[in-house]
């Protein structure tokens, strides 16, 4: 059960005893004093109530043994309102209870024995035009059980859809944080190993591959934190793709440079974030498959939008192939969670041109 299905029990279990303490306020204002049965009758109800349903909300959706507490109230219910017609708003406490209580399709049969109970205590069952005034409460109740039910399968969905969506999320940003750290880190780690013979060569190998896994330990418990991007905390997206391309230039050896057209503005945070995602996949790209010797990030600020382009000048490939890579289908559905579009440019022997264009309003 989560949070708002045990909202809505204790929602409608304080109805249910707001209407019975509402009778007791209603049979004192009318100038006599509840007797000690309909006292009785009342407190029984409150104790069946609270021990035998709402203590017990794992029994709840039980035909057995919910139905027989059902009945139980019910026939308390007739019981008290045959004393005392002031106890008749109990009923508006007593109609959601066969929805909590009973599974489906019996909540309905049981939702129509409330009603029946009702038309009982009132005395109406003896009156031969109060067929037509049961036939139409029961449909009422019917249809607003309907209605609660088809809410329900629809929140249910939601969930789904949205447990969905922040697994989806969540392995972007795995890939778009661990994975390319590691895989920078066994880059480094491999030419460390063909450096063996240079000990300086191997120093600078394994200090720069310390200083990935360094800043990869960081972003990985930034993430876990906020799952915002590190080095967005504080600064603009110009100033965290500057650092992001030099710490890439160090470790990889090749040139990256940012430049910014138009006037900086603020942005979205998910904007920002997806802005320096797209640049880390570019150039995670670059290093991996590329073999580039020169990579350039360009963001511009239009009048409705914004655009980031990754161009770099390597091997090239082609986007249509199968199998492209995780990378460009992430980077995919994290632009289009922003409105966005991404556009990849990119031949054999060509190099490489990402352009992602986004709403900046």
């Amino acid at each position: 059960m989560n949070v708002w299905e045990a909202r809505w029990l204790r929602a409608f279990h304080l109805l249910y005893y707001a209407c019975l303490a509402l009778g007791l306020v209603l049979s004192s204002g009318e100038g006599a004093s509840p007797g000690p049965l309909t006292l009785g009758i009342v407190a029984l109800m409150a104790g069946w109530h609270g021990f035998f349903v709402a203590r017990r909300p794992r029994l709840l959706g039980r035909l057995n043994p919910m139905a027989f507490h059902l009945a139980v109230v019910c026939a308390l219910y007739i019981a008290l309102v045959s004393l005392d017609r002031s106890f008749d708003v109990v009923v508006f406490g007593l109609m959601p209870q066969p929805y909590l209580m009973l599974p489906n399709p019996w909540s309905y049969v049981g939702a129509v024995a409330t009603v029946l109970s009702t038309f009982a205590a009132r005395g109406y069952l003896d009156d031969p035009g109060a067929l037509w005034r049961l036939v139409g409460s029961s449909g009422l109740v019917v249809a607003i059980g309907l209605f609660v039910d088809y809410v329900s399968r629809q929140s249910a969905q939601n969930r789904t859809v949205g447990v969905l969506e922040e697994r989806a999320r969540l392995a972007r940003e795995i890939h778009d944080t661990l994975a390319q750290g590691l895989s920078g880190i066994i880059t480094q780690l491999e030419a460390a190993e063909q450096a063996m013979p240079d000990p300086g060569a191997v120093r600078k190998r394994i200090a720069l591959a310390k200083e990935l896994a360094r800043d990869n330990l960081r972003e990985a418990r930034r993430s876990v934190d906020a799952l915002r991007p590190g080095p967005l905390a504080g600064v603009g997206p110009e100033a965290a793709l500057a650092e992001v391309a030099a710490r890439w230039s160090r470790t990889s050896g090749v040139a990256a440079t940012v430049s910014v057209e138009g006037t900086p503005r603020p942005l979205p945070g998910e904007v920002q974030t997806t802005l320096l995602r797209a640049a880390q996949e570019g150039l995670s790209n670059a290093a991996r498959h590329a073999r580039a010797g020169r990579v350039a990030i360009t963001l511009t600020y239009m009048d409705d939008e914004v655009t980031l382009d990754v161009f770099d000048d390597g091997v090239g490939f082609d986007p249509d192939a199968p199998g492209a890579g995780y990378g460009l289908a992430a980077m995919r559905e994290r632009v289009g969670g922003v409105g966005g579009t991404l556009t990849v440019e990119s031949a054999p022997g060509e190099g490489t041109a990402l352009c992602l264009r986004i709403p900046s309003n």
